[in-house]
């Protein structure tokens, strides 16, 4: 069985505990598919709210 890398889930959990606030343990707790898929809907919704922004700029 291949090691999920160490950068890798680092920088995942970085990412989801910067925008969602959650604590490390229940971060790590959650399983890969899991997480991976808070990350998409994280960045969907960041770019979301970027285009909103540059829409009402201009």
């Amino acid at each position: 069985m291949m090691r999920y890398p160490q950068k890798a889930l680092w920088d995942e959990l970085a990412y989801l505990a910067y925008h969602l606030h959650w604590d490390f343990d229940t971060l790590l707790d959650l399983e890969h598919s899991d997480r991976a898929r808070l990350i998409r809907s994280v960045a969907d919704l960041n770019q979301r709210a970027w285009e909103g922004i540059r829409s009402h700029a201009g």
